[in-house]
């Protein structure tokens, strides 16, 4: 119990050191920390298919150990993470472009306070089928920048690492995204308004 602590304890660059020595209870925490959530990140931008979902997830920390000797730990491991991530969703765009149409509904968190201004719309399922619908007709860039910033929660910052690209850029395709929800949904008309998307 008191050795599992000790990794519970570590933070994620620390423990991706810790893997290039092949220390496997290291490897355990971090898949333990990130497992579900890049899972359902990959179960959202792939189409909503649970099995290539968790056949990305395998290959992903596969790739956590492979490309352990490249990683850069002055760079955060979460944005790392998304970013190889959303290189290996563009790959799979590219190769079978892939439809993203489907009858699930997105989960939303309430964590922030652009999130809890909606609670209410959220649980209403007409507004989530909308939403989808929409999403899906989006350029494959604006809709992983609308995913990674809405429901993965990152900030403009994390989002611009991981798509290699400025700041500004992000916030225009959010922006742009934005306003093309805000057409077809009021509810968005607020964020814009407010200017709510732009807190990191």
């Amino acid at each position: 119990m008191l050795f599992a602590k000790k990794y519970i304890n570590i933070a994620d660059e620390e423990l991706m050191l810790l893997i290039g020595t092949n220390d496997t209870k290291a490897f355990e925490e971090l898949y333990k920390r990130y497992s579900n959530k890049i899972h359902y990140y990959f179960f959202r931008m792939l189409g909503y298919d649970k099995e290539k979902a968790n056949d990305f997830t395998q290959d992903i920390f596969l790739k956590v150990i492979e490309k352990n000797s490249s990683y850069n730990k002055n760079l955060k491991f979460s944005t790392w993470l998304y970013s190889l991530a959303t290189n290996m969703c563009k790959n799979d765009y590219k190769h079978s472009e892939v439809v993203l149409m489907h009858n699930e509904e997105y989960r939303y968190t309430t964590e922030t306070a652009c999130h809890s201004r909606f609670d209410n719309i959220y649980d209403n399922k007409i507004f989530k089928r909308d939403l989808e619908k929409e999403l899906n007709e989006l350029e494959g860039n604006h809709k992983t920048t609308f995913v990674l910033r809405f429901q993965e929660e990152l900030s403009i910052k994390e989002i611009a690492e991981i798509m290699d690209c400025s700041e500004g850029t992000v916030k225009s395709r959010i922006f742009y995204t934005l306003q093309k929800l805000s057409q077809k949904l009021k509810t968005f008309n607020h964020i814009i308004e407010n200017d709510l998307w732009k807190n990191n």
